[in-house]
């Protein structure tokens, strides 16, 4: 009977110590995956305010243009 709870714990502590890796291991790859999500995510809000400026540009510069054109120069 001593052997057989002996063979019991060790088997336990093994499968305790697998599944402690198996979750260290998959929260270390969620945490991978979110860095790697925001950095995309920056990158595209670079992209949205870099868009906002060159539209607000456009925007000034057919105004003037429309000015130009009705030979209002100021």
């Amino acid at each position: 009977m001593n052997t057989e709870l002996l063979i019991a714990l060790i088997t336990l502590a093994g499968s305790a110590l697998g599944s402690l890796c198996g979750i260290l291991a998959s929260a270390r790859l969620t945490t991978y995956r979110l860095k790697q999500l925001e950095i995309k995510v920056d990158k595209h809000n670079g992209i949205i305010e870099r868009m906002f400026v060159q539209e607000e540009k456009m925007k000034v510069c057919e105004h003037r243009l429309a000015d130009l054109e009705k030979g209002d120069v100021r």
